[in-house]
């Protein structure tokens, strides 16, 4: 019951945050979900709902100006959401390298960076190479402690730029998508199928690893061929 009622607040303290600051709220959760985890699930969700004119006296507004409800609201929503996590994590990303490993050793614990996340998130980074960002961008939870790891291993700025972007504009487009399909009865959604997202992002993340291990495989026996001449 005492964490349904924490629950319950937190997502009330969301969705009233973004009904009054709308398109800036959205973008400065997902700023911070890039670093620290600020349900962006819950923030994209409600964003759609927004965007699709769900609730009476909530519109999505940029620089003192309505935007029309409707495929407009929609798509500043998701650039809200995607502009916002990228850049948030390029901050990560800048932490990490900054800092490195003596960052995350003595201060972890300011980004919710404990030694055992950052031994998982090395281990995910060594299993899943450079397809590790992306991957990681559509993976709930793993995708907030993504950002600070990869500054500190040095992963390429610009291939780790370009990845963020792609997945986390897959992201904001399907949680908002859904928000939008269900409008006012988002909320019911979100409570009843809570872990549809976490299956649904395994399933994903299992076709592309056997995707890029194939890829991986067929490239070495092409390598072993051409030395074998």
């Amino acid at each position: 019951m005492l964490t349904a009622s924490i629950t319950e607040s937190i997502t009330d303290a969301l969705t009233s945050f973004i009904g009054d600051h709308g398109v800036y709220a959205v973008f400065l959760l997902m700023f911070v979900d890039a670093v620290l985890p600020a349900a962006s699930e819950l923030v994209m969700l409600y964003a759609g709902a927004l965007a699709a004119g769900a609730f009476v006296g909530q519109d999505v507004v940029v620089l003192g100006r309505e935007v029309p409800t409707g495929w407009r609201s929609f798509a500043v929503m998701v650039a809200a959401g995607t502009i916002g996590y990228t850049l948030g994590s390029l901050a990560g990303w800048a932490i990490g390298d900054y800092g490195g490993r003596p960052l995350v050793e003595r201060h972890g614990k300011w980004f919710h960076l404990s030694p055992e996340r950052f031994a998982r998130a090395e281990r995910w980074f060594d299993r899943w190479g450079g397809e590790a960002v992306f991957l990681g961008r559509i993976t709930p939870i793993v995708r907030s402690f993504v950002s600070i790891p990869a500054g500190v291993f040095q992963h390429p700025l610009g291939r780790y730029t370009l990845l963020t972007f792609i997945g986390s504009t897959i992201w904001c487009l399907a949680f908002a998508g859904i928000g939008w399909a269900v409008g006012e009865n988002w909320e019911s959604f979100h409570h009843a199928f809570r872990y549809v997202e976490y299956t649904v992002a395994g399933v994903i993340v299992f076709g592309l690893g056997y995707l890029v291990l194939r890829w991986r495989s067929s490239r070495l026996n092409r390598r072993a061929s051409d030395s074998s001449l």
